[in-house]
């Protein structure tokens, strides 16, 4: 009998292989990834199926059409005016189409660098709400920072005002019940963006990564920081923690307003508050480019790849993980081509080992193709900033890598003015001030087995 459990197991265990093997060869986005998944889940799916229910979708299914019929196309601002593209803005177009909203004219920006300014400006904003706050963090962590914000959220909220809250369920995996419950009993709307439900139970592979702010849909923040002491460079060896993240005033909140009513439809099944974003006298222009794995298509990479195509004199970037999928590593290459100065700026010290491995790889083979790699000196850089020639600038949650590409939901500010992207330029030439160049003997005089790590672990890039 028992034989015969063990033989009715195996057998099960190669049935379930082979239809799984079936999904992933129709599902599966490339076809390297297709016959991995296939040949393991057909020859072993005793070790390849349960990995293969967490990791082998790339798709999160049923968010978009659990909202589409219960939220507008966006949240109202004060002019009810959807402004036309500014002609200095014409060249972002195709990712303008992808995102199925327009540019917006008439932003005040700020340019927010590093933690201890940022969250000066951000604590500062949110105490001074009057009758709503929307925040959204990949991580919450139950420390100084995380204690601050928590005592400033139950002021705002025993003052009156609306407050909701969402963190991503796996980037917060270790904060506290109680830091949750305090929160609650006060009267603060807070909910973990838990991707792993009906349809998506087993899609664990997936994160919230966005990072958004909305003080009373007049006021938004939007860039690469979270709430935990880390981001204040207060816990070494990553210390001292650089990053950056920006404050946006005009009709571009309300598309943020929007994005987080989205996020907050899915996990709640209600809307949130909206207000109407009031006009603004600023004169930059401003999109808000959303990615995310229920997209039709690859909205990251594609957004990646268009920007770098419409540099002309200079694309400088910087990212705390560079693994580049081919797409964008082939924009970069025909930039350099065209004669842009294409600088990268990434992190010399590793928070996460493997994709350190694989994005030194990466950076060898980047300088092959004429790509100038740095890495930045005095501690771990985070930032997710892009600047192209001298009128435009990004800053928001993407990391230039497949994790980002495809499982993650992001967000970044796409913006078009020349003095916010000098001011991005100065940021970025004190940052470079402040690196080495990478050069191949970084990789030639690695130690064999070092090598050979950098190779294995860029066989995970579709999970890094």
């Amino acid at each position: 009998m028992t034989a015969s459990m063990i033989t009715a197991g195996f057998v099960l265990f190669h049935v379930l292989g082979v239809l799984a093997a079936m999904h992933a060869v129709m599902h599966t986005r490339t076809p390297q990834g297709a016959i991995g998944w296939a040949l393991g889940l057909i020859f072993l799916p005793y070790v390849t199926l349960l990995p293969y229910l967490y990791l082998g979708s790339n798709r999160f299914l049923g968010y978009l059409t659990s909202q589409q019929s219960k939220l507008s196309s966006r949240a109202p601002d004060g002019s009810g005016n959807t402004p036309s593209i500014d002609p200095d803005c014409a060249r972002y177009a195709a990712i303008s189409a992808i995102q199925g909203r327009p540019f917006r004219s008439g932003h005040q920006l700020k340019l927010l660098i590093d933690g201890d300014a940022a969250f000066e400006v951000m604590l500062t904003a949110m105490a001074e709400a009057k009758h709503c706050l929307l925040i959204q963090f990949f991580i919450f962590h139950d420390d100084q920072l995380g204690r601050r914000v928590q005592q400033l959220l139950l002021e705002r909220t025993a003052a009156g005002v609306a407050v909701c809250v969402l963190f991503d369920g796996v980037g917060s995996h270790d904060l506290p019940k109680h830091y949750v419950e305090t929160l609650r009993a006060g009267g603060v709307a807070i909910h973990p963006f838990a991707t792993h439900r009906w349809r998506n139970r087993f899609q664990l592979n997936f994160r919230n990564h966005r990072k958004i702010v909305v003080v009373d849909g007049a006021r938004a923040f939007v860039g690469g920081l979270n709430v935990g002491d880390e981001y204040l460079g207060l816990k070494p060896p990553l210390a001292p923690w650089r990053d950056t993240h920006m404050e946006l005033r005009g009709p571009a909140v309300s598309d943020l307003q929007q994005l987080f009513a989205r996020d907050w439809q899915w996990i709640t099944g209600t809307p949130p508050p909206l207000l109407p974003s009031p006009p603004c006298a600023g004169e930059a222009s401003a999109l808000i480019v959303a990615s995310g794995p229920a997209d039709a298509q690859e909205t990251c990479s594609l957004f990646f790849t268009a920007a770098i195509h419409a540099a002309r004199e200079r694309l400088w970037l910087t990212t705390p993980y560079f693994v580049p999928d081919h797409s964008v590593l082939s924009a970069l290459r025909l930039a350099v081509a065209r004669g842009v100065d294409v600088r990268v700026l990434i992190p010399s010290r590793p928070d996460h080992r493997t994709v350190f491995l694989a994005s030194t790889l990466h950076a060898y083979e980047a300088l092959g193709a004429g790509i100038r790699m740095f890495r930045y000196q005095p501690g771990f850089t985070h930032q997710k900033v892009l600047l192209i020639d001298n009128d435009t600038a990004a800053v928001g949650s993407m990391n230039l890598d497949s994790r980002s590409f495809r499982l993650n939901f992001e967000v970044s500010a796409l913006i078009v003015n020349q003095h916010f992207a000098g001011e991005v330029e100065a940021m970025l030439k004190n940052d470079f001030a402040k690196a080495r160049i990478v050069d191949k003997s970084e990789y030639l005089d690695a130690p064999y087995l070092r090598r050979v790590a950098m190779h294995v672990a860029r066989l995970f890039d579709p999970l890094l």
